[in-house]
């Protein structure tokens, strides 16, 4: 237990620390996904085409927190941001974010 408590009290206070230097919300969830219901104020940009948006988003000069239905989209797209030098962490499931924010 003490690990998992290590693990994600690291992740929440970097999405903490985001949060205080007005991160974006990055939902990578489809279209359709995020037209269901979303985090107030989130960007959605479907993981499918991540890539071609990344000078999009380094435009935003702000770190970026991703989200999706259940954390493994975003964190393939945190991943991609990182490697595109854009400091990104995986928030993980949209709705277990929304209610840490």
């Amino acid at each position: 237990m003490g690990l998992l408590n290590l693990l994600f009290g690291k992740k929440n206070n970097m999405i903490n620390d985001f949060q205080t230097r007005g991160a974006i919300i990055l939902d990578v969830r489809t279209a359709n996904e995020f037209s269901q219901g979303a985090i107030a104020g989130s960007k959605n940009i479907p993981l499918q085409i991540i890539n071609s948006k990344i000078s999009e988003i380094k435009k935003y000069n702000k770190p970026v927190i991703t989200c999706c239905a259940s954390g493994m989209r975003s964190g393939s797209a945190a991943l991609i941001l990182k490697n595109n030098g854009i400091e990104a962490v995986n928030g993980g499931g949209w709705m277990s974010l929304n209610g840490k924010l």
